[in-house]
């Protein structure tokens, strides 16, 4: 599994946010059973920056938290068969890994949301983290029924990292 973090604007957290990063993203790949070695891009910035890849992809012109960019279509979220074959040309020639998407997340958000939510800057970027990974994986959440499996995976897969909603229950 291949992480290429870049940042756009200078970024301070709390906490080793890269470590963080790439554990989580390698275990939403496992726990997702992915059967193939992957490639992910995570650009982090501030609203700004985010505000402007929202206005060029999505038409949007406001700041948001995160923005996922999928470069794989699945017939079913969380299906991955054939994507050899299906995708042959999302597969990185030097390194064999295939190539997931990009993930964008505005630190700004990660801090105002955290407060907001009521819990830690590491679990709101866990949390951007797995949500985007989710979208990665074909998820969405567009309807309620489709909302409510991603909110589930979300939570299952933060549980198992073990990165809860309250301090109090990080510390046991």
């Amino acid at each position: 599994m291949s992480l290429t973090i870049e940042k756009e604007k200078d970024i301070s957290f709390s906490f080793e946010y890269e470590a963080l990063a790439e554990q989580v993203v390698e275990f939403a790949i496992e726990h997702e059973g992915f059967p193939y070695n992957a490639e992910v891009n995570l650009t982090l910035t501030d609203d700004e920056g985010i505000r402007e890849y929202n206005r060029t992809y999505r038409g949007i012109d406001t700041p948001t938290d995160v923005l996922s960019f999928p470069l794989i279509s699945y017939e079913k979220a969380g299906e991955f068969l054939g994507l050899e074959q299906d995708y042959q040309d999302n597969f990185n020639p030097d390194t064999g890994e295939i190539m997931l998407g990009d993930i964008v997340i505005s630190a700004e958000r990660v801090k105002a949301q955290a407060v907001s939510y009521g819990h830690s800057e590491r679990r709101e970027f866990a949390f951007l983290i797995v949500h985007s990974m989710l979208h990665l994986f074909g998820y969405d959440h567009e309807t309620g029924e489709e909302a409510a499996a991603m909110e589930a995976k979300q939570d299952e897969i933060l549980n198992a990292l073990r990165i809860f909603r309250t301090e109090e229950k990080i510390l046991m």
